[in-house]
């Protein structure tokens, strides 16, 4: 059977239709509805959040957004910086179509290429390899495992990485977790986190970046959305479950 292909952009004006790709089966939760309201505020910045259906079902998708209103903490102008890319059937290209819709896009805006920022620890960031088949450069790393990945499209300056890591941390001596409703994990990332704290006697600090100046000033990895950190020690940037963080944050109580 020929499978029928779509790519579809969800805006402001489909996306209760559409709704999102990541926790769509739980469109209740916390976190997807953090996530809906979080796009809504989104895409008048240019952010493109396309997704890939295969006979009508999701299979995947792609969201991405000009630098200057991205969620990771890259510096460059004029790039287009990929956030997510995510397919649940394998083996049929649809990641580098999904991959192919945002350079093209990119392109017509003039683009000076892509950014993806990718860490091989964890399925929170996409996987660099598939990057790599499509063109992209491994430019750049930062501490705690992360990658930095660019396709240029002309002879425009080199996105970076910030160089004060360890600074950041400093700030922060009690249990802190710095994070954004980019993702809609974030709700069961955090709720875990303050759980184990609780367990330890610990207060955990939430502190809700409210923009791009923030997030870049703030965040201790260049993930951007969610970050941990505790006696000025980086405790994690993806989801824990309550018995990991337990044990992480018990090293340190």
């Amino acid at each position: 059977m020929l499978e029928t292909i779509e790519l579809i952009e969800v805006d402001g004006a489909n996306l209760q239709d559409e709704g999102c790709f990541c926790l769509r089966s739980k469109p209740a939760s916390a976190g997807y509805q953090n996530k809906y309201e979080w796009l809504l505020g989104r895409f008048e910045e240019g952010l493109k959040y396309i997704k890939l259906l295969e006979n009508g079902k999701a299979a995947g998708f792609i969201e991405y957004a000009p630098i200057e209103f991205s969620s990771r903490v890259v510096l460059g102008e004029n790039y287009t910086v990929i956030h997510c890319l995510w397919v649940s059937i394998s083996g049929k290209g649809y990641a580098s179509d999904l991959i192919e819709n945002c350079i093209q896009d990119a392109k017509r805006n003039q683009k000076a290429g892509i950014i993806v920022v990718t860490n091989q620890e964890t399925s929170w960031t996409p996987s660099k390899e598939i990057f790599l088949k499509n063109g992209f450069k491994e430019i750049g790393h930062a501490p705690f495992g992360f990658e930095l990945l660019v396709l240029k499209f002309d002879r425009s300056p080199d996105p970076y990485f910030p160089n004060d890591w360890d600074e950041r941390l400093k700030p922060f001596q009690n249990l802190t977790i710095l994070r954004t409703q980019q993702c809609p994990f974030i709700d069961v990332a955090t709720e875990n986190l303050v759980q184990a704290a609780a367990k330890l006697g610990v207060r955990a600090d939430i502190i809700d970046l409210q923009n791009r100046e923030e997030l870049l000033k703030l965040s201790p990895t260049p993930y951007g959305v969610y970050g941990v950190v505790f006696k000025q020690r980086f405790i994690s940037f993806h989801r824990l479950t309550v018995h990991s963080a337990m044990k992480r944050l018990k090293a340190l109580v």
